[in-house]
């Protein structure tokens, strides 16, 4: 079965009661930096669940309880030994911290037993030392039988499992490491000894079977053979030294075999050979970089469009000159009237009508926030008693002991704030306008009930010129430099300056969807690439400054968009042959990559192909409700009636459920889904928007006739207050 590691990270951390950064790498053994509380564990790939869980619990045991000190320094102890006393000690603490760690160790070391783990098969347990039983039978004792030949090896195995602090494991890591080298050096001198005794008997054997006599030797023969002697028994005690220190080194050296056991057989669970792992986060954004002053924006645009009016009125007043007959070509231009003195007039009365048919909706929104408002407020009204007497009550002393006062105290309402982020995309074109209508509805309604708010558009094609190098650091999400947000609108404006700058947005809305007009767009105003990722991203710092600069209780987000952002790298530092310093690159999210946020503690893991196609999105839509619980993220998108069905099909996998949002979509051009990322993404028909739903009917209009136009405008009326009631319940 396939191990989820955020899932494991996850475990880690509720087991730590402690934010750790967890991060799953190819790496050979678990290790824990106290200073940078990142706790990294192997990818154990070829472990299974209980014993994932085991390895996790006891890699955790250290992060809590082994301090990072250099005991080594004043201790002449061998580390495996006193890892072997401070994983007993370690796991005894987690199992009394979590009860119900017990079966977890228990299963785990059953499956490790059976996996023979420490290679303990064909082997003789009675070989080994007094620290590799203890390590035995601490961890697989409960299935193998781990035998101990004295009173003293008891002792120190109990010991063992009695220690509760790092000073605690030292001293019975040095009272084991002792007796494990008094007994080195026992077993060295008796092997020694019987090696002396075997070449003894065999010089005596070679002696009597040479048959030599008895006789004593020469002077000269007597003083040759002595001084051969003497030079071997030099040679030999030499010798006999030499390997006496030899053995005290070996003792001094004196390791737990099953302790590296241990450490090579974790290092076959990982799976050193897969991909590097990248811990990829969110950017530090300097929003001053990326979003466009809403002043600027306005005041370029008006600029641009007076020069062209102007240069335009130059230009036909020279023509008219030369031809008076061209006034009346421009009387009846592409099927409509045409002031040429006026480029805009058209548009502009476009825009004022909308306005004024657009206040009905917006009365509609006013008044189901207020009951909503309302509502709330007084589900949160307290009754207390005052202290005062109510002389009216006086008369019923006898029977009714509640004689005091009552204040009935209700709640203000929140103060709420809204967050708009339009598409400024090329594939927004054919729906702009809608979209821009339904915007300007929500505007007026925040307008009206006094709701502070932002309207951003992202884009790509704004001239950043001036704007400085982005900063990029490794491992975090890339920035592009193109990036902007657009601040189209702002409730920090006179209402005055607001209708003008809605005016602007609205010509260029229709210069879009005309697609030629009488006027240009002016410069930086282009549809563009979809920067959503980059917007989503630059929300984790525009919600706290927004509800900070207007002391907001409750700040609602809205994205009005047609689809999915374009592809988003991260960043990552390379180290190139030919180049001394390493190289910041960007690659593009896979398999092998994490989106972790360290203010939340949450990780989440990348799919294979979020490279391009992958829903980046939706992580990171994921990711803005874990860091902004009080918030609600809002979707819009309004489309074509034939996208529906592909809209729907996208984030809503059960039959049952897409089949009835399918039947809704189709009856009333209109659907809310709530899987796709965010709290309610609204989807609306563009066609049933740009239909014109009100009651017109001519005079001589038959009963059929008065009846089709009436329930036409009741079905368009209907959608629209459905999805428009459901939206102010979202926001009150």
């Amino acid at each position: 079965m396939q191990i989820k590691h955020e899932v494991k990270g996850q475990l880690a951390r509720l087991l730590a009661t402690e934010d750790l950064i967890v991060e799953h790498r190819s790496v050979d053994t678990a290790s824990f930096n106290v200073g940078t509380r990142v706790l990294t564990l192997p990818t154990w790939d070829n472990a299974g669940e209980e014993v994932y869980d085991t390895l996790v619990c006891h890699e955790v045991g250290h992060a809590l309880y082994t301090p990072d000190d250099e005991w080594w320094l004043n201790h002449e102890i061998s580390a495996s030994i006193v890892n072997i006393v401070e994983d007993a000690r370690i796991e005894k603490l987690m199992k009394r911290r979590y009860g119900g760690l017990s079966k977890t160790f228990f299963r785990g070391y059953s499956s490790l037993s059976e996996d023979d783990f420490f290679k303990l098969e064909g082997k003789d347990l009675t070989k080994f030392n007094l620290a590799d039983r203890i390590n035995l039978y601490y961890k697989v004792g409960n299935f193998t039988d781990i035998p101990f030949f004295s009173n003293e090896e008891t002792f120190l195995m109990n010991r063992t499992g009695l220690t509760e602090t790092f000073e605690d494991v030292l001293e019975v890591a040095k009272l084991i490491f002792e007796y494990c080298k008094t007994q080195a050096e026992k077993q060295k001198a008796e092997e020694a000894n019987m090696q002396a005794d075997e070449e003894s008997e065999g010089s005596l054997q070679n002696n009597s079977m040479s048959g030599e006599s008895n006789e004593e030797p020469s002077m000269e023969e007597d003083g040759q053979d002595g001084e051969e002697q003497e030079m071997e028994v030099t040679q030999s005690g030499g010798s006999s030294t030499a390997s006496g220190i030899q053995g005290g080194e070996e003792c001094g050296e004196i390791e737990a075999e099953t302790d590296e056991t241990f450490t090579d057989s974790l290092r076959e669970l990982s799976n050193t050979n897969s991909n590097e792992t990248h811990y990829v986060e969110l950017p530090e954004v300097n929003l001053k970089q990326f979003i466009i002053d809403n002043q600027k924006i306005h005041t370029d645009m008006v600029t641009e469009w007076e020069g062209e009016e102007k240069k335009w009125k130059e230009e036909y007043l020279e023509r008219l000159a030369k031809n008076p007959n061209i006034a009346k070509f421009y009387e009846d231009y592409r099927g409509h009237k045409f002031n040429p003195l006026n480029i805009f007039e058209m548009v502009d009365t476009e825009f004022a009508q909308f306005k004024k048919d657009a206040q009905k909706e917006v009365n509609y929104l006013v008044k189901e926030f207020e009951c909503k408002k309302s509502a709330a407020a007084y589900a949160r009204a307290t009754t207390s008693r005052t202290g005062i007497l109510n002389t009216t009550l006086l008369h019923t002393y006898k029977f009714n002991e509640d004689l005091f006062k009552k204040v009935s105290v209700i709640p203000d309402g929140k103060n709420h704030g809204l967050i708009f982020l339009l598409d400024w995309s090329g594939s927004m074109q054919n729906v702009l306008m809608d979209t821009i209508k339904q915007l300007f509805n929500l505007v007026w309604f925040c307008k009206k009930v006094n709701i502070p708010f932002e309207v951003y558009a992202f884009t790509n094609t704004y001239p950043t010129s001036d704007r400085g190098e982005v900063e990029q650091k490794n491992l975090t999400l890339h920035m592009d430099s193109s990036f902007s947000l657009m601040n189209l609108l702002t409730s920090k404006i006179r209402v005055k300056d607001m209708n003008t700058q809605m005016r602007n947005i609205f010509r260029l809305a229709k210069y879009f969807d005309s697609r030629g007009g009488y006027y240009n767009c002016p410069i930086g105003m282009n549809l563009s690439g979809t920067p959503l990722n980059e917007a989503m991203i630059c929300l984790h710092q525009i919600l706290p400054q927004f509800q900070k600069e207007n002391g907001l209780e409750k700040v609602q987000c809205v994205v009005l968009t047609d689809g999915e952002s374009q592809p988003i790298r991260f960043n990552r530092e390379l180290q190139r042959d030919w180049e001394s310093r390493p190289y910041m690159g960007t690659s593009y999210l896979s398999g092998n990559c994490f989106l972790r946020n360290r203010k939340t503690g949450h990780v989440y893991a990348c799919k294979e192909d979020m490279g391009y196609y992958g829903d980046v999105t939706g992580m990171l839509l994921e990711d803005l409700c874990q860091s902004f619980p009080d918030t609600n993220f809002i979707g819009i998108r309004i489309m074509p009636s034939s996208w529906g069905s592909s809209f729907i099909r996208k984030y809503e996998t059960d039959e049952v459920k897409y089949k009835k949002d399918l039947e809704h979509w189709r009856k009333h051009k209109s659907v809310s889904l709530k899987g796709s990322g965010y709290h309610v993404y609204f989807g609306l028909s563009s066609t049933a928007l740009g239909n014109d739903t009100e009651f017109e009917v001519q005079e001589d209009a038959t009963k059929a006739q008065i009846k089709r136009a009436f329930n036409k405008s009741l079905k368009g009326k209907k959608m629209n207050k459905k999805i428009l009631g459901e939206f102010i319940e979202l926001v009150a």
